[in-house]
């Protein structure tokens, strides 16, 4: 699906080229520096986000780069990037229909039967997260076993439309790179609501390999790491949607119900 498109593929690494980072404000919004150089995103304009805190966020993640820039663990970079450069040009409702279109495949929707043990660690782990959204947004959602999924309602959809409306076209670049990660748009509602932690949610997203995890032991190294990634994506996400959200907005969010 579209969600699943990446913006861009930098290189890997670059040696460092800078000394000093700081942050200016220009007529757009706030600048990052190397050295005297202004930061520019991939198709060359200048890189010029909406918050100080955003930027100075941004900032930290060039800074601690030693010896070799390592682009691939600049997550709040590229959203920056994928935000002021939309290399895929699509507008705020193409984004909000890619993110409620992840409901048909929600990875809480979908259920097994067998075995026993991993169906029921489903419905005691992922029914709570469920019942918490349908309350929070007024919806119905449901599950199902069915390899064709859940048939959630057309009401239910338009109902997330609406809501994800709310947010400014940063914040729902930051909404779609967190549902990618955990392939779930209830999962990162949950955490981006602040209703779950990061760690949960990445847990709640990977409980099916976590089951068989605990059954058939660990793979050497290649599941933490798995893990720690998708942890530092998904927390990236969350803060860049925090950062580029008004703060009466998210405050209000919150205070809503």
């Amino acid at each position: 699906g579209p969600c699943g498109r990446r913006a861009y593929a930098p290189p890997a690494e670059r040696k460092r080229f800078y000394q000093n980072v700081s942050i200016s404000q220009g007529e757009g919004g706030f600048e990052i520096n190397l050295d005297h150089r202004k930061l520019k995103t991939p198709q060359a304009k200048l890189f010029t986000v909406p918050s100080e805190a955003l930027a100075i966020a941004v900032a930290t993640e060039w800074d601690s780069q030693k010896d070799t820039i390592k682009f691939y663990t600049m997550h709040l970079t590229t959203l920056c990037n994928t935000a002021l450069d939309n290399p895929t040009q699509r507008n705020k409702t193409q984004l909000i229909r890619a993110a409620v279109k992840f409901l048909e495949t929600d990875t809480v929707c979908y259920r097994v039967e067998e075995p026993p043990a991993l169906a029921e660690l489903q419905k005691n782990e992922w029914d709570p997260v469920v019942s918490w959204a349908e309350k929070r947004y007024n919806v119905t959602i449901g599950s199902s076993t069915s390899i064709l999924g859940p048939s959630i309602p057309a009401s239910t959809k338009e109902t997330f439309v609406s809501h994800l409306a709310s947010y400014n076209m940063w914040a729902l670049q930051g909404i779609e790179f967190v549902i990618t990660q955990l392939k779930s748009l209830i999962l990162s509602m949950s955490l981006i609501d602040r209703h779950i932690t990061v760690e949960k949610a990445v847990l709640l997203s990977r409980l099916e390999e976590e089951y068989q995890i605990r059954r058939w032991g660990n793979v050497e190294w290649a599941h933490d790491y798995d893990l720690c990634e998708l942890r530092a994506r998904t927390a990236a996400g969350t803060l860049f949607v925090h950062l580029c959200s008004e703060s009466s907005t998210v405050k209000h969010k919150l205070l809503q119900d």
